[in-house]
């Protein structure tokens, strides 16, 4: 006997509040360009992986291009935030730096598509999203100025040290993930944080 049962139907999305699908989407939008990069990466491609329609994707973004900057000042934002939490919790300028960097490596760890979305290549290769990452590159760093404990060390000399700060972590945070993430990421921290703490121990005003 023939099934006569109908073909079933994808079910329609779950209407959300416009704040939390807003949220949704870039949640997964995140983790969809962590894998796949900006430019392979299609709104249809972005709305499937959501499970609503591309008119749904277009009523809270009016491009990627749009929703992709969105994403880099969202990272940024919580990545800078994490740390200036981390730093506000410490008894004295060693441990400022000590637990700057832990919280630094465990955002790498705990947020690996936020991280690579950020400092990947694919943000480098695209000059708009290059100067958005320099630009958050540059408000951490202008935060940890804040925090070197130099007397007499002028504005502009503080803040090229926070610049070197930032590389180094950076540096090695994007070497740490492309090498699968190995070790303990409060070891590493406490060893770039070793490191760290002994150069700037090191200077004096000229």
């Amino acid at each position: 006997m023939t099934d006569q049962t109908a073909p079933s139907t994808p079910s329609p999305a779950i209407r959300l509040p416009a704040a939390r699908r807003r949220k949704q989407l870039l949640d997964v939008a995140l983790e969809v360009f962590a894998v796949r990069g900006f430019h392979p990466t299609s709104m249809n491609d972005l709305a499937e992986a959501a499970g609503v329609t591309k008119p749904v994707l277009y009523q809270h973004f009016g491009s990627k291009r749009e929703l992709y900057l969105e994403l880099l000042e969202d990272v940024g934002g919580r990545l800078r935030d994490t740390i200036a939490k981390a730093t506000s919790e410490a008894a004295g300028p060693r441990e400022q730096v000590e637990r700057g960097f832990a919280a630094y490596f465990r955002f790498v760890a705990e947020h690996q598509a936020a991280f690579q979305v950020l400092f990947g290549g694919g943000t480098r290769r695209d000059e708009e999203f290059a100067s958005h990452a320099r630009r958050v590159e540059g408000n951490i760093a202008d935060f940890i100025a804040t925090l070197i404990d130099v007397d007499g060390l002028d504005p502009n000399a503080r803040r090229l040290l926070a610049h070197g700060i930032v590389g180094l972590a950076e540096g090695a945070g994007r070497l740490w993930l492309h090498e699968g993430l190995q070790g303990d990421p409060d070891e590493l921290a406490a060893r770039i944080a070793e490191l760290a703490w002994a150069g700037l121990r090191g200077i004096t005003r000229d």
